[in-house]
């Protein structure tokens, strides 16, 4: 006799397979809720408590914990000494085990926290050269076609499934572990002794970071992110890079909430950021920062496209991507019209993550998730030149597009818009000299933010010439009273954060 255990919290499907079960002469054996679903489909089926003996105790918390559940669900088969026991104490092989766990992740508490389930599933994984597995309600049809055409499944698909209730419960466990340590504050003063995630594959992606590397992007088991909201409307289908850029993109521009926002990204770093007073003169601002390097890039706006906005992206150069909260009507079939490779994204707010993990060849580095929102209360102006409230404006903005841009960065900006962006060189002076020159006197009586302090005065002497009026930094050189001095020959104002804010 062939006897199926069924204990699932979620019962999608689990009457079908009980009817396609009972049809194959398999003996249904279940408890709580998924018994009386079955009974009320009038399906014979076996309580739990009818094989232990025992009834279900502290509130459910007991239920299949039991040598003649687990006994059944474990033995070795081509063990004699295991068939001697089950003789012995009269228990009964199990071949099928199908449950899922409570969804922890959903609703976090201790009573959420299972304990018979993971046992079950763990047992029946272990044995999977004798017993079926399924945790996922998917599994259900190749199952059943496999028992209807052999009676029996085959030993490729049962490791298969035992895999998958490996990474079911790990993933829980995971789910647990971080609810703890978030509960208990774990990460306000310190960084957790041990992290603990299982990653799912959450999108198919047409290549990684070249065309001959496979990509994926993945999520915390259970765990939905905003990427998983994200519509994509039009264009070819989207690979590594393009996520990896859009999520940089998306994020900038949502720094800057408060106003229209357009950041025009290009290899995760911006070619152009701007706000305004509406959404197309955003754009056709951060796309004169730079409008060379705006081509094939990534195109992020913080306000639903509306028509003018469409005539200006239009107008445009070519943009690999356009992620927006919103699309005004026929503002897509306009779009994919002149550009009909363009990927174009439908997409809510970002979520913000505690800690920011990176991988290294042998680890990972983990570090707390740096803010970028600027800390007024926190700047010293320290040279003898006053910045005015419109510079300290300027100061601001560049020191939010700042922080999004690869180390060395330095920020030519003036009346939202950055006019000039140098990153990711091996040193500030040449950093500078590249904003300097995209800038090109634009920014002019505005401000220059650098994410690190000045080593020398050849920095600030840089950022004189370019012609700006405040320069924002963090400070802390040995070499700040030489910089300050600097500034104040130049007569420009100079405020320091108090904070780095390098991005690698």
């Amino acid at each position: 006799m062939v006897r199926a255990l069924l204990s699932v919290f979620d019962k999608t499907g689990i009457v079908d397979l009980a009817v396609q079960l009972h049809k194959l002469d398999i003996d249904l054996v279940s408890s709580g809720g998924t018994a009386r679903e079955i009974a009320a489909a009038d399906i014979p089926v076996t309580d739990v408590a009818d094989l232990t003996g025992y009834p279900a105790i502290l509130g459910h918390r007991v239920v299949t914990l039991h040598p003649h559940i687990h006994g059944g669900i474990l033995a070795d088969r081509r063990d004699p000494s295991h068939l001697t026991d089950l003789e012995n104490h009269q228990i009964d092989l199990i071949d099928i085990v199908v449950g899922n766990l409570y969804p922890f992740a959903s609703d976090p508490s201790i009573d959420m926290i299972d304990i018979g389930g993971p046992t079950l599933l763990r047992a029946a994984a272990k044995n999977y050269e004798y017993v079926t597995v399924i945790v996922d309600t998917n599994d259900y049809d190749e199952v059943l076609s496999e028992l209807v055409m052999a009676g029996t499944t085959s030993l490729g698909l049962r490791r298969r499934l035992a895999r998958k209730a490996f990474a079911h419960t790990a993933a829980y466990d995971a789910q647990i572990v971080n609810w703890i340590d978030s509960e208990h504050g774990a990460y306000a003063d310190t960084l957790p002794t041990s992290m603990h995630f299982s990653l799912e594959r959450a999108q198919d992606l047409k290549y990684g970071e070249n065309p001959h590397q496979q990509g994926a992007r993945y999520r915390v088991s259970g765990t939905p992110t905003w990427w998983d909201d994200v519509e994509q409307l039009s264009g070819s289908e989207v690979g590594y890079l393009n996520l990896f850029d859009a999520d940089a993109a998306w994020h900038l521009v949502h720094d800057f909430d408060r106003r229209p926002a357009c950041a025009i990204i290009k290899h995760a770093n911006p070619s152009g950021v701007a706000v305004a007073d509406n959404l197309a003169t955003a754009y056709s601002q951060a796309l004169a920062c730079d409008e060379m390097s705006a081509f094939g890039g990534i195109v992020a706006l913080n306000r639903p496209i509306d028509e003018a906005t469409a005539a200006a992206i239009e107008a445009g150069p070519q943009a690999d991507l356009i992620i927006a909260p919103g699309y005004d009507d026929g503002v897509v079939e306009r779009l994919k019209a002149r550009r009909a490779n363009t990927r174009i994204l439908l997409a809510p707010k970002p979520e913000s993550q505690p800690l920011a993990i990176r991988q290294l060849s042998a680890g990972f580095l983990v570090q707390t998730e740096a803010s970028v929102a600027p800390n007024r209360d926190g700047w010293s102006v320290v040279t003898s030149r006053q910045p005015s409230a419109t510079e300290l404006d300027d100061a601001e903005f560049a020191w939010r597009v700042c922080a999004r841009v690869s180390s060395n960065a330095i920020v030519l900006a003036k009346d939202g818009v950055a006019w000039g962006i140098g990153a990711g060189q091996q040193n500030r002076v040449q950093s500078a000299a590249i904003a300097a020159g995209k800038a090109d006197r634009r920014a002019a009586d505005g401000a220059c933010a650098s994410d690190a302090f000045y080593p020398f005065p050849d920095g600030v002497e840089a950022a004189a010439d370019a012609g700006v009026a405040v320069v924002i930094q963090p400070g802390g050189s040995v070499n700040d009273q030489a910089v300050i001095e600097a500034a104040d020959a130049r007569g420009i104002a100079m405020v320091f954060t108090g904070e780095r804010q390098f991005k690698h």
